[in-house]
């Protein structure tokens, strides 16, 4: 079973920073893609950035040189730090992982993907992000 409990949302101010985790408890024996995909109001879920079972990341365009995700193996924690945001970051923020990805998938997540298409197995519940001033 894998379970995927996002934490760390709020409210920011614009230019300010935020991190979310994503506690992730999941087993798999080969390769897998987990990252953070958002849904800002009104439009579709789109991928953020996702690293593969290497920790290789990729990231969307729009998160770029302002959004660096990580994970601490030991914690099974995947975080998103946020910096430099803007009121187009504002979305429900949610932690999902794909289990069986082949190595060089994950771009396709953070790049690509924009509410259909993949094979996303599990997904946290989310975690709302509201920058504003």
């Amino acid at each position: 079973e894998v379970q995927l409990v996002e934490s760390g949302g709020g409210l920011v101010h614009p230019g300010g920073s935020l991190r979310l985790s994503c506690a992730a408890s999941l087993s798999t024996r080969g390769g897998y893609c987990i990252g953070w995909f958002r849904q800002p109001p009104g439009k579709e879920r789109e991928g953020v950035a996702v690293v593969d079972v290497n920790g290789t990341p990729s990231y969307a365009d729009s998160v770029k040189g302002r959004f660096t995700v990580s994970r601490d193996n030991a914690q099974k924690t995947l975080y998103l730090q946020m910096n430099t945001m803007s009121p187009e970051d504002t979305a429900m923020y949610y932690c999902a992982a794909d289990l069986s990805a082949p190595p060089g998938t994950c771009a396709y997540y953070a790049r690509d993907y924009h509410g259909t298409g993949g094979s996303l197995d599990a997904w946290g519940q989310g975690t709302l992000v509201i920058v504003s001033s």
